[in-house]
């Protein structure tokens, strides 16, 4: 009984967590003020052996309606092939080649920010080597860069869902961007960072980076470093930026072992340190970000306590019975709250069959995650997405 009490305790409060946040996600947010300057943008686009998407990510790119004399595209090509760097030099970009013994997203950003200048940029874009932006976007950011505003996350939306997987990660960005991003921000908490589509003060970033040498989870060592100076992320709900999903099991577990360890690296790093913050300087942001690293993900908490209940019917009195049924009614409430309307139709219920499987994989990346703590594993992406669906 004590051992089960634990082990409610920590899945019921993370149940709680994700369900307080999924409600609030329900209500409207909308980023305020209003700036009129033109700001100078650097769009970094940093990229390892992406070939085969980066030509048309820099295409789409210089498409923004945003006056092209104020921003620059810059694409950090890591391990290119010589063909695409000739067709990159071509383009009316800034191309910086890095090549490192062991590559990482931060060290190529690291590279290209020593190579520019704060003097001749406001503010700093980072996208993914597959991220598209919509036209707009830049135009939208540099509306709500008020002053001493220094971070914003943009909407980071599914590219593709050609494949159950695909559609499943679709979703699962979605219900991270209405829990994580758009529900603290209505709660009163800074937005989360996803590691693309977000935009920065130039001079800001370039200062802030130079401390951030993660090999996975880069993301999580710059919101945590931001958070705990007492700086707030903000969130644009209505800037978009296209992303490719992951179209199989294989790309779903390496992109979620990565996740798991870099999580669980930070957990064990900040929390003590962030816990401290807040007892002495009242910084619940930072605390509230640290937390969250130690709590499962939740198509984990989902299949556990599925099984827990059909468990639970049969060897449990009556009081555990009402408590797992309640905090499985809470978790399927908070999924179902911050999934998008759009989701609702029948492709997502073909991908639904998939989760025992991701839930199977979710519990191996948890097990086997330690291979991402020193290596960087790089997520394949493709230019033609519009593939067959991959049978299960």
């Amino acid at each position: 009984m004590i051992i089960q009490w634990v082990f409610f305790l920590y899945l019921g409060f993370s149940t709680f967590y994700f369900f307080v946040f999924a409600l609030a996600s329900i209500f409207p947010y909308r980023l305020k003020g209003k700036n009129t300057d033109l700001h100078r943008f650097a769009v970094l686009i940093p990229g390892y052996k992406e070939d085969s998407v980066i030509l048309e990510v820099v295409e789409e790119s210089l498409k923004q309606t945003y006056p092209k004399s104020n921003y620059d595209i810059v694409v950090i090509a890591d391990s290119f092939k010589p063909e695409t760097l000739e067709a990159l030099r071509q383009k009316n970009i800034t191309l910086i080649e890095v090549s490192f013994e062991k590559s990482t997203k931060s060290k190529a950003l690291n590279e290209a920010l020593s190579q520019l200048s704060e003097e001749d940029y406001d503010l700093a874009v980072v996208l993914d080597a597959d991220n598209i932006m919509e036209p707009q976007f830049l135009e939208k950011i540099n509306e709500k860069f008020i002053p001493g505003r220094i971070a914003i996350q943009g909407h980071r939306i599914a590219k593709n869902s050609n494949s159950a997987f695909s559609v499943l990660d679709a979703i699962s960005e979605e219900i991270n961007n209405n829990v994580f991003r758009k529900g603290h921000r209505i709660v009163g908490f800074s937005s989360a960072l996803i590691g693309s589509a977000m935009a920065f003060r130039f001079s800001y970033f370039k200062e802030i980076m130079k401390d951030v040498n993660a090999i996975g989870g880069f993301d999580k060592q710059l919101e945590l470093k931001i958070i705990k100076n007492r700086d707030l992320i903000e969130y644009h709900p209505t800037a978009f930026v296209l992303d490719e999903k992951i179209q199989n099991s294989k790309a779903f577990s390496n992109q979620r072992k990565r996740w798991i360890s870099a999580q669980l690296y930070y957990f064990r790093k900040d929390f003590l340190i962030s816990f401290w913050y807040f007892i002495s300087k009242g910084n619940l942001d930072y605390f509230n970000k640290a937390f969250q690293f130690i709590q499962p993900p939740r198509i984990m908490i989902l299949g556990l306590l599925m099984i827990i209940n059909v468990i639970s019917l049969f060897f449990n009195p009556l009081t555990f019975k009402i408590l797992w049924a309640s905090a499985l009614l809470m978790s399927v409430s908070g999924f179902l709250a911050s999934t998008p309307l759009k989701f609702y139709n029948m492709k997502t219920l073909s991908a639904i069959l998939h989760l025992p499987y991701g839930f199977f994989l979710m519990m191996k990346s948890t097990f086997f995650h330690r291979e991402a703590k020193n290596k960087f594993i790089h997520t394949e992406h493709s230019s033609n997405i519009n593939q067959k669906e991959e049978s299960s």
